[in-house]
């Protein structure tokens, strides 16, 4: 990946990207009672499987998806 371009996976360049989510727990009682109140929106790339976890935000969509690739 030449420095100039920007798009495709910052490890290996790769453009296809698949997303999904995860919850977890936050801290203080939603720990002790095991209650997931954090959400993420889980960007992975197709080929090497690197990802980034972004904090979920209604109504964001695709936007995700293209973040990830610059």
């Amino acid at each position: 990946m030449n420095a100039d371009d920007s798009s495709g996976c910052p490890k290996c360049g790769h453009t296809q990207a698949s997303t999904d989510s995860i919850s977890t727990t936050g801290g203080g009682l939603s720990k002790m009672f095991d209650i997931q109140t954090k959400k993420f929106t889980v960007v992975s790339c197709d080929n090497c499987g690197y990802s980034e976890l972004y904090k979920d935000v209604r109504n964001r969509g695709s936007d995700v998806v293209d973040v990830f690739f610059g």
